[in-house]
C-alpha cells in the first residue's frame, strides 16, 4: 500500500463515534430499513462541490430522502454520448431510469468560485493550464456567458452568471432523450433554485418569468 495513504484524522473518527451514538442509534431501525429495502428517493439534486452547499441541511432532509450529485459549478453538459468519462450524465440517468425520481433539482449558489473561474476563463483574461479538466468542464458555461449583457462590472457579471447558468443546464437536461420522454410522460419535474450562502435566502426560478424569485 501506498505510503501517502494515511489512517483518518482523529477529530473525524471522534466525531463518527459521536454519530455512530447518538443520531444512528436514535434512529438504528430507519437505517436497517434504507440498508434492508434499498433506496427510494424522490428527488435528485444536482449541486456544487462547494464545502458551503449543505443540500440536506438547506431541506431538513432525512438520509435516503435525496439522490445527491456534485461537481465543479453544479452544471449539466450537453448529451453526449461519445463513450467517454461522464460522471454526471452516468448520475442523470441512473436517477431518471433506475430511482425513477420525480424530481430533478438544480441548484446553484452565491459566491461560486467554479462560476467566478468560468467568467474569467470564457472571458479570456484569467486561464490558468494546471486545470486540465476543470477548464474542459468550464466550456460548458460559454453558452451561459454569451447570453451576458454588455458590462464591465466583473461581480455583477459574474453573479448574473451563477443563475444564467443554471438555465443552460437545465435547458441541456432536457436534450437527454430519456429525460425529455419522463417529461413528456408527466413523470418528472425540472426545477432551478439559487441559494445565498451569506442570508441563507432560497431563490427559484420561474419559468413564465424566466427570472429567479425569493422563496
Amino acid at each position: 500500500m501506498s505510503n501517502f495513504i494515511k489512517t483518518l484524522p482523529s477529530h473525524l473518527i471522534k466525531r463518527f463515534h459521536g454519530w455512530k451514538a447518538t443520531a444512528f442509534e436514535e434512529n438504528k431501525s430507519w437505517y436497517q430499513k434504507l440498508a434492508s429495502q434499498g433506496q427510494h428517493p424522490r428527488a435528485m439534486v444536482i449541486s456544487c462541490c462547494d464545502s458551503r452547499v449543505h443540500v440536506t441541511a438547506i431541506f431538513g432532509a432525512d438520509s435516503g430522502e435525496f439522490f445527491i450529485h456534485r461537481n465543479i459549478a453544479n452544471l449539466i453538459p450537453p448529451f453526449k454520448p461519445d463513450g467517454d468519462h461522464h460522471g454526471t450524465s452516468a448520475a442523470i440517468e441512473f436517477a431518471v431510469l433506475s430511482l425513477k425520481v420525480a424530481h430533478i433539482i438544480v441548484l446553484g449558489h452565491s459566491q461560486c468560485g467554479g462560476i467566478m473561474n468560468g467568467y474569467h476563463y470564457c472571458k479570456g483574461s484569467q486561464i490558468n493550464d494546471e486545470f486540465i479538466f476543470i477548464n474542459k468542464w468550464l466550456d460548458i458555461l460559454k453558452p451561459a456567458y454569451e447570453q451576458l449583457p454588455q458590462s464591465n462590472n466583473n461581480d455583477q457579471q459574474i453573479k448574473i452568471l451563477e443563475k444564467e447558468s443554471i438555465k443552460v443546464s437545465l435547458n441541456n437536461l432536457i436534450e437527454f432523450p430519456f429525460v425529455k420522454k419522463a417529461l413528456e410522460n408527466n413523470d418528472l419535474v425540472l426545477h432551478g433554485l439559487w441559494h445565498d450562502i451569506g442570508t441563507g435566502e432560497l431563490e427559484m426560478l420561474d419559468p413564465d418569468q424566466s427570472a429567479f424569485i425569493k422563496i
